[in-house]
């Protein structure tokens, strides 16, 4: 059944509405658990839309196994995902950069304020998300070190390659994620993939951890299949490379490769000049972030290294 979540009115007799699919058992019983599935937070982040289609499919295809409560949220930003503009436009807002948001506020605040009020109470959430255009992800479990420890169990179980326990920084507590940890519903951020793209080897991948966790909590209790041990990480561990000049990059490894401390993962060319600088990793480890869009500048993250000592721990 799809409900409303928050409508706005627009210029032109035009609506903003954030709507959700809800499936449950055809006769519901007390004590019945609740899983939430948003995605869409940033419009040009699409992997999410295949993992809402794809995770609706195989429910229907089996209601008997349901027996809980699946809200599925494809887009947080109707308006930036519609326009493919990661903000929400005409206001050049960042809409997880905004919440918990404000009841009293302007109109993505406002947004804000209900998808909170509505997700509240369920017993967990899985904010989806892609990369932005420029950088490819491995599907990969993101977790603030303050709610490592209540998030890391529901992490290993969602099929993922990496968990990354990331340091704490003021701008997150604006998020989603944040926000609801911080009221008491468990909620796991996702990246993978790339932006304005689907991948749907990624959310093939994703929606087995989903299905996984679903019958962890009773949602689910059909069979799932087997989810892979995923590699856990902390900020320490994980090495940047950045270019260091204006160029185009154009790689020789591939996403997810082993690489070697000084191996040379790329060049960064200059068409004008005909000139060209190799860039190397800092230590042997696992490329997990590679980037995809050729054109940098300087400072431009080129990729992300999980030192091997840390992928062995």
């Amino acid at each position: 059944m799809i409900e409303q979540v928050v409508k706005v009115n627009l210029p032109v007799d035009e609506e903003m509405r954030v709507q959700k699919m809800r499936l449950a058992p055809s006769k519901p019983t007390d004590g019945m658990r609740r899983i939430c599935v948003v995605t869409g937070t940033h419009g040009d982040e699409l992997e999410g839309q295949y993992v809402c289609y794809e995770l609706q499919r195989r429910l229907r295809a089996h209601p008997e196994f349901l027996n809980g409560v699946v809200d599925i949220y494809p887009a947080l930003n109707p308006l930036g995902v519609d326009s493919i503009t990661r903000g929400v436009p005409g206001f050049d807002l960042d809409m997880n950069r905004i919440f918990p948001g404000n009841e009293d506020g302007a109109m993505a605040e406002y947004a804000a304020a209900r998808i909170t009020q509505d997700i509240l109470g369920s017993d967990l959430c899985i904010d989806v998300h892609a990369s932005n255009i420029f950088l490819r992800e491995i599907p990969q479990v993101r977790i603030s070190e303050t709610t490592a420890k209540t998030l890391l169990p529901y992490a290993w179980k969602l099929n993922c390659d990496f968990i990354w326990v990331h340091a704490s920084a003021t701008v997150l507590e604006s998020t989603l994620a944040h926000t609801l940890n911080a009221r008491g519903v468990p909620t796991l951020v996702v990246e993978m993939g790339v932006g304005m793209r689907i991948t749907r080897q990624y959310g093939d991948q994703l929606l087995a951890g989903i299905f996984n966790v679903m019958r962890d909590l009773g949602v689910w209790t059909g069979d799932v299949p087997e989810v892979r041990q995923p590699i856990v990480s902390t900020d320490g561990k994980v090495h940047f490379i950045n270019a260091e000049a204006l160029g185009m990059f154009v790689p020789r490894v591939t996403h997810w490769d082993n690489v070697r401390r000084h191996e040379i993962i790329g060049e960064l060319i200059n068409p004008l000049t005909g000139e060209g600088v190799a860039v190397k990793s800092p230590c042997d480890g696992l490329l997990f972030t590679l980037r995809e869009y050729p054109l940098v500048y300087e400072g431009s993250l080129i990729a992300r290294v999980l030192s091997r000592e840390e992928a062995n721990a």
